[in-house]
């Protein structure tokens, strides 16, 4: 697998992305859920490992060299990561609208929302921006080759 370094950075954002959506996801069934909670405090402990385990092992992915001569970026990195900017920043006044209009939806003109819940909503919204960056910038290696031969 031939990577350079601006491939291995949007694949460790995107699957720290991954993990931190499932993460969340679990965490708010199970905080928001009537019940017992003590499955859920073990689930957090289990989980806490192995998002640790995969930031540990793609830090070292993102910051390995295959070789000295290696360039950090070149024009084409730069011209996919500034689409990617676009991309994500579409996605993030989508998602930004979304979640102001939803609400009301969900809760009515009357209904109010918890107020734990709006930087849930926020973390939220920057995980799946970030998750659409990552994808941008994977999507556009695939589709325009494999990288540059010297």
């Amino acid at each position: 697998m031939n990577m350079n370094k601006t491939q291995r950075r949007a694949l460790f954002t995107l699957s720290i992305s991954i993990v931190l959506i499932a993460f969340g996801v679990i965490i708010f069934t199970t905080t928001f859920t009537p019940g017992n909670r003590t499955t859920g405090s073990k689930l957090v402990k289990v989980w806490m490992w192995l998002i640790l385990a995969v930031v540990a092992g793609g830090t070292a992915f993102v910051h390995w060299k295959r070789r000295a001569s290696e360039v950090d970026n070149d024009e084409r990195d730069i011209y996919i990561r500034k689409n990617a900017v676009l991309v994500s920043f579409a996605s993030f006044c989508t998602l930004l609208f979304a979640a102001s209009i939803i609400p009301s939806f969900v809760a009515g003109d009357e209904g109010s929302i918890p107020v734990c819940l709006l930087p849930i909503i926020n973390f939220g919204v920057f995980l799946i921006v970030m998750l659409v960056y990552s994808t941008a910038i994977l999507a556009q290696y695939g589709r325009t080759g494999k990288g540059e031969k010297s």
